[in-house]
């Protein structure tokens, strides 16, 4: 039967409890319940006027603002405020009632630039909301993954300037230049003079955000961009992160992700990395560290139709290659870049059969390069085969990458809105933060609110056993 609504009770003047218009299992009663933000007031006690000035902001109220923008994915703090205008359950999660205005959305960016700016508030936070995880026994830092994903920069592709600047230092660099003078000198060769010109190169920068750097996605898409580094355990949970210009490779930005994890948290048992991180220095260090690398195959960069490195056998007593052919490439010398290089003798080459698909050399010489840290590289690559390995390397899929496409997908940042460095740094501090509290609210809250009177027990597809085995230094 056809019914309409004749009396407009637009009007009406009720009176009801605010606790009650919000549904008990809405995310925000979970994120209240997982955690007690009055620990934000120590952390900007310095940062405000003890006896003078206008009252402010309350400071807790205006961290929860930017919880809520991150954890519900809103694009901007403007678009947030319109939110909690008219969201009952963001005015609860606030503790602000009907009639209480909202902070204007100015607010962030001016106390940013007055109060926030070049202190590691960010991170403070960060790292109390994953320290209330790892106490309530969520977290497992035994295994990290360590990966990036790019965020695309605030910045117009189209519009680019080219600038010459120092080509940044390798990691290790010291310590590599001292082996590589220790290898020529064990050699008869001389040591390697320091360099006398810093080496430089070109970058393309962009007008508008110049900290960010030019990343080439594929073929058909290039762009400004920041790259957005982490680790995370077993469970998904973000234990350090980094962000650094798009054009700065993974494998630098790694010591720095490390180094978070094992100072603020602990040293992890293994480190599982791609493809982009496996290099000596990396293997070596992990080494040192006496951490299992759990590192997957990488393809041989040799152009199509030649023989692959591997098909050279590396004789390590006589410290010589032998090629298909049984003919032995010898060692010749250790370049800056610590890599040995071996030659093949011209005269031997120029009859072999395989020497169209050897090397495209003009004096007929193969030329092999072997790191002087390749036998850290060889050990990595002797795990991988391991069952240990290939059952953590399979994990990635569902710890790293999932956060990463958590982070573009549920918690907006596919872009970003700010500019430099120290800005994208502290937003990648805060989204962090709001997806551990959001992981931690939902299974604090399971254990809470178990259905049916049965205790909730979070189980995971694949069990990962600690290793048994160190790699040794």
């Amino acid at each position: 039967m056809l019914s309409k609504n004749l009396a407009d009770k637009r009007m009406n003047m009720e009176m009801v409890w605010m606790d009650d218009l919000v549904p008990s299992d809405h995310l925000v009663r979970k994120l209240d319940a997982a955690i007690d933000f009055d620990f934000i007031y120590p952390m900007v006690e310095d940062l405000y006027a003890s006896n003078n000035g206008r009252p402010s902001v309350d400071p807790v109220v205006f961290m929860k603002l930017v919880f809520l923008q991150y954890t519900f994915g809103i694009s901007s703090m403007r678009q947030t405020i319109r939110e909690v205008e008219t969201n009952i359950a963001y005015r609860w999660f606030l503790g602000i009632g009907f009639q209480d205005p909202v902070p204007h959305f100015s607010t962030f960016g001016k106390n940013y630039i007055r109060r926030f700016e070049g202190t590691d508030l960010f991170e403070q936070i960060f790292y109390h909301i994953l320290k209330e995880a790892m106490a309530a026994g969520f977290v497992d830092p035994d295994v990290a993954f360590i990966d990036s994903t790019h965020v695309k920069a605030h910045a117009n592709k189209k519009k680019v300037l080219k600038k010459t600047v120092r080509k940044e230092s390798v990691a290790y660099q010291a310590k590599l230049e001292e082996e590589i003078n220790i290898d020529r000198e064990d050699q008869g060769k001389k040591p390697l003079p320091p360099s006398s010109k810093p080496e430089m190169k070109e970058v393309k920068q962009s007008p508008t955000d110049p900290e960010s750097g030019y990343f080439v996605k594929n073929e058909r898409e290039r762009l400004f961009a920041y790259t957005y580094h982490a680790g995370c355990d077993r469970n998904g949970f973000i234990l350090g992160a980094a962000v650094k210009p798009a054009n700065v490779h993974d494998n630098q930005v790694f010591f720095e992700v490390y180094e978070n994890i094992k100072k603020h948290v602990r040293k992890p048992l293994t480190v599982a990395v791609d493809a982009g991180y496996k290099t000596p220095t990396i293997a070596k260090f992990l080494a040192e560290e006496s951490v299992r690398p759990v590192m997957p195959y990488k393809r041989p960069q040799t152009p199509k139709g030649y023989l692959k490195k591997h098909d050279f056998v590396y004789d390590d007593y006589y410290d010589c290659y032998i090629c298909p052919q049984l003919h032995i490439l010898r060692y010749q010398t250790t370049n800056r870049e610590g890599k040995r290089v071996y030659i093949s003798d011209p005269d031997v080459c120029r009859d072999c059969p395989l020497l169209a698909v050897c090397t495209k050399s003009a004096n007929l010489q193969k030329v092999v390069e072997r790191h002087i840290w390749q036998a850290y590289l060889d050990e990595a690559e002797h795990l991988r085969h391991t069952d240990y390995n290939k059952a953590v390397y399979q994990r990635r899929s569902e710890t790293i990458e999932r956060a990463f496409g958590d982070l573009k997908e549920k918690h907006g940042l596919r872009w970003t809105r700010l500019k430099g460095i120290a800005r994208n740094e502290a937003q990648a501090m805060l989204v962090f933060a709001a997806m551990n509290l959001k992981k931690m609210a939902k299974w604090k809250w399971k254990h809470r609110h178990p259905s049916g009177g049965i205790t909730v027990v979070i189980q995971f597809s694949k069990k990962i056993d600690k290793p048994r085995l160190q790699v040794a230094a």
